[in-house]
């Protein structure tokens, strides 16, 4: 497959890497841009193939930064599980269902997200909502849906799940990052098992580009770190910006 590459668009392919991982590891939404670089340096696959290689950079560079929350930031356990678990399964249906579907199906499906600049303080502060048992049953459920997205598509996933955890559950920015990396790790192998065991990854890509995701993830995680909530919500709030823009391209396109 590498024979196919030019050194140039492996270069090009690289560098959506390591800047998705930077910014997936801060606010989520790196896929916005790793997936529209795969489709562009590796024109010649189906979606499906490159939307299953999508997930293993991914999930490398999404498991580093990962680690490097929980080793500074101290979230629920009962929480994690209860979300990672649904969005496992969700992300597994979706991949299930993304193997079946036409290819020009197989276009991003985002709604805008202006909640966050109408609240400043928003995510600034924790201020956890609703009882336990009924936010873990919020959270697990968000899960459930934003996985089965995840394994269906993905761009945006990781904002998603923050946008949950801060707006609905009443989590910090920082916190919600932290918690979404987790979730999202158990969403990416979701995917990668059943696109792996189609045959929908093109292993050497997804490998080779893990390394540059990996590289980005731990820079961000450590900016995220340093730049606090405050940091996060900044980024978030230009990740969303992206996602807007995307599907306002994407309805025009459709259009004409």
């Amino acid at each position: 497959m590498f024979a196919d590459l030019t050194l140039y668009t492996l270069a090009f392919l690289a560098l959506a890497a390591f800047s998705a991982g930077l910014i997936d590891a801060i606010a989520g939404g790196g896929g916005l841009i790793q997936l529209p670089a795969l489709m562009i340096g590796l024109a010649k696959s189906e979606t499906v193939v490159i939307l299953g290689t999508n997930k293993v950079p991914s999930i490398f560079g999404t498991s580093a930064s990962a680690l490097m929350y929980r080793r500074n930031i101290k979230t629920d356990s009962k929480l994690l599980i209860t979300m990672a678990l649904p969005a496992f399964l969700g992300s597994m249906g979706g991949a299930s269902l993304a193997s079946y579907i036409p290819t020009e199906v197989l276009k991003p499906i985002v709604v805008s997200l202006f909640y966050t600049w109408k609240r400043p303080q928003l995510g600034q502060l924790e201020a956890l909502r609703h009882s336990e048992p009924l936010r873990l049953k919020i959270a697990a459920t968000a899960a459930l849906v934003i996985g089965f997205y995840d394994g269906l598509i993905g761009p945006g996933t990781g904002s998603f799940l923050v946008l949950t955890l801060v707006a609905i559950l009443g989590f910090a920015f920082l916190s919600a990052s932290a918690i979404a990396k987790v979730v999202n790790v158990a969403t990416n192998l979701g995917a990668i098992i059943i696109f792996g065991a189609n045959g929908e990854i093109i292993w050497k890509i997804g490998l080779t580009l893990a390394i540059a995701n990996v590289a980005g993830g731990l820079i961000g995680a450590h900016l995220a770190l340093k730049g606090g909530s405050n940091l996060v919500r900044k980024v978030f709030m230009g990740v969303t910006l992206a996602l807007i823009f995307k599907v306002a391209l994407d309805t025009f396109t459709a259009i004409n």
